[in-house]
């Protein structure tokens, strides 16, 4: 595919249409620029109770079919220190919260995951067709009439967060909520979490409590050795969280 087609895509997308959760192509509000607008999320760990409230929320909002996950939680248990080690669960993509942990002095807690967003975009990069590419406002989306599933950004994701939808088969994957941010809207598990362990964050509006929330707390992102310019950006992530 030449990149003449995935311009073209991606200038369709700004100018013509948003895409919907749910698979589907929407008109976006008209007062919506993209251009102003450059996506991300932060997650506080310390805040993340496990319930799963953010993954059914998830689902319902963009149709997500059983068995498969947008966005999942993940419960930590390090035993002793032993970073190298962790034991890592997440039962039904934590969608209905975790059994009481065991009784030890092992440290647990809980991580959210989902697409990264990435600037530098390994699926982006490896899609034949151009059917996954970057909004002009940070946001990294597929468009399913052009997917063939041929499944190569499935395994250049760093993260594990796309799937082959099992009735379109085309990739399916976490965007973001793009039909509920463009008009104005949180996401769909931001809205639903109890605790605000998730925050939509706007990194080109001055006004948005992430410059304060990046400036004043330890932050990190997953596999930062990948470089990908990830923008979900976790407070106090632990060293075991791979």
């Amino acid at each position: 595919m030449s990149m003449t087609r995935r311009g073209f895509i991606v200038l369709s997308a700004a100018a013509a249409s948003a895409l919907s959760g749910a698979g589907g192509v929407q008109e976006p509000e008209a007062r919506y620029r993209m251009a102003e607008h450059w996506w991300a999320m932060t997650i506080d760990i310390d805040k993340c109770i496990g319930c799963g409230n953010c993954v059914k929320a998830c689902a319902e909002e963009n149709q997500v079919p059983e068995g498969h996950f947008r966005t999942w939680v993940e419960r930590y248990t390090v035993e002793a220190g032993d970073y190298e080690h962790p034991r890592v669960e997440s039962p039904q993509g934590g969608k209905n919260g975790f059994p009481p942990a065991a009784q030890s002095t092992a440290k647990t807690f809980f991580v959210p995951k989902l697409c990264n967003h990435c600037e530098h975009s390994p699926c982006v990069q490896v899609c034949p067709v151009g059917a996954t590419f970057e909004s002009p406002d940070g946001v990294v989306l597929v468009d399913e009439k052009y997917c063939i599933g041929c499944r190569y950004c499935v395994q250049a994701c760093p993260y594990g967060c796309r799937y082959i939808h099992p009735e379109k088969h085309t990739v399916d994957k976490c965007s973001l909520c793009y039909h509920r941010i463009t008009k104005g809207l949180t996401t769909a598990c931001c809205e639903a979490c109890p605790t605000g362990a998730r925050q939509l964050a706007d990194l080109k509006n001055p006004k948005d409590p992430v410059h304060e929330f990046l400036r004043t707390h330890k932050v990190q992102v997953l596999k930062p050795h990948m470089a990908t310019g990830s923008k979900v950006f976790y407070k106090d992530l632990d060293g075991a969280v791979r």
